[in-house]
């Protein structure tokens, strides 16, 4: 039996990080309240990656303070973060050859000592978060035989095995077809859990997130709900594009319709 985590907060003040000499996020501002769903944008190149990877501890910040609830990431031993925190990439892969559910029990890894054997609970609890994704029947292949969606609804079944208060996703909809990519963002949704996910498709944040922060050029461009958030002047401002901005008669969510761009002859 799994039990059901609740979400708490995430908090970045001041958050900036340089890499090599180049300032890639700058004096960035970040709320996610417990238990929403945030979707966090912006064009290539604007520091989505980079944040999020911040805000998981991988690396050192040149400035700011993160919290989960109350306590500072950087003052948490790293297990404990690991058991509030769970971070999905955009690229993540395995040179050993294991199973998918070997990559899954890699979730169970703060709540074992080292050299521990998987647990019969350890094993019930990633065939659970196998089994919501879709992926029970694919337990025992190897996981260099999946393709690109399997991997990444593999890594978010491993994610959810590590049973955070927190989930940090970077681009979970990749590789994904549109109806796995809703499955899944609808899971999400519904999971009880603090969500922050970068995501490039508009009209998905537009349709599951309850709040929208989006980044430009390393900095804060616009933050609140989506209906706010999500107007022609963003567009033009932040991705170049002209674009409409309707509500959706179905959703009464904001529904964006692009306009292609002049081709020179």
């Amino acid at each position: 039996m799994t039990h059901l985590t609740e979400g708490e907060s995430l908090t970045a003040a001041d958050v900036s990080w340089s890499v090599e000499g180049q300032r890639i996020l700058a004096n960035v501002d970040v709320q996610v309240p417990t238990g929403s769903f945030t979707g966090l944008l912006g064009p290539n190149g604007s520091g989505k990656s980079t944040l999020l990877r911040g805000l998981a501890r991988l690396g050192k910040l040149d400035e700011g303070v993160i919290h989960i609830g109350s306590d500072n990431v950087h003052e948490l031993p790293r297990r404990a973060l690991a058991r509030r925190l769970a971070l999905v990439e955009q690229r993540s892969d395995t040179d050993i050859d294991l199973s998918v559910l070997d990559v899954v029990l890699l979730g169970r890894t703060p709540y074992r000592a080292a050299l521990q054997a998987d647990s019969v609970t350890d094993v019930t609890i990633a065939m659970h978060q196998l089994e919501r994704v879709g992926l029970t029947h694919l337990a025992h292949r190897r996981w260099h035989t999946l393709s690109g969606g399997e991997q990444q609804r593999a890594h978010l079944a491993r994610a959810l095995t590590q049973e955070p208060s927190l989930l940090v996703l970077d681009e979970p909809t990749n590789h994904l077809d549109v109806g796995h990519a809703l499955q899944l963002l609808a899971m999400v949704e519904h999971s009880g859990l603090t969500v922050l996910a970068a995501l490039h498709d508009l009209n998905l944040a537009a349709a599951f997130c309850d709040r929208l922060v989006v980044l430009h050029q390393g900095r804060v461009a616009a933050a609140g709900p989506p209906g706010e958030v999500l107007t022609a002047d963003l567009m033009a401002q932040v991705y170049d594009v002209e674009a409409d901005v309707d509500v959706h008669p179905r959703t009464g969510r904001p529904h964006l319709w692009f306009h292609p761009p002049a081709v020179p002859h």
